[in-house]
Formats: C-alpha cells, structure tokens, sequence
C-alpha cells in the first residue's frame, strides 16, 4: 500500500482514508500513476483522473 489520501466516501458518507492497492492492472508500467483508490473503512474502490474511452468505430459500406 501506498500514501494515504482524504476524501468523501459515498458509501461511508464522510471524509475517510483512502489507500492505494499494489497496481495489478499495469498502470504503472510506463511510470504513470495508478487511478485506484480503496476506503480503508468498507473497502469502496474509487478511481481518480482522466477516463480514457475509446473512440467509436466508424463503419462504412461500400455501395
């Protein structure tokens, strides 16, 4: 586990700890930093920063 940061838990329902979980997602294997965050009270996951979606696909037919 890593730092611990302050934030509203929306299942706590107040300002709590959260921990940050060993990446096992390979977040971190280009030097970037891991998004997941858990409630060290009920273990509600969150994640912060950007959300990456993919673009939607463009289909064409040929006529």
């Amino acid at each position: 586990m890593s730092d611990l940061q302050q934030w509203p838990c929306p299942t706590c329902e107040h300002d709590t700890d959260f921990e940050q979980p060993e990446c096992i997602d390979g977040h971190t294997e280009d030097g970037g930093a891991c998004p997941e965050w858990a409630c060290t009270d009920c273990g509600t996951a969150l994640v912060s920063g950007d959300v990456h979606r993919p673009a939607a696909a463009t289909w064409r037919h040929a006529a």
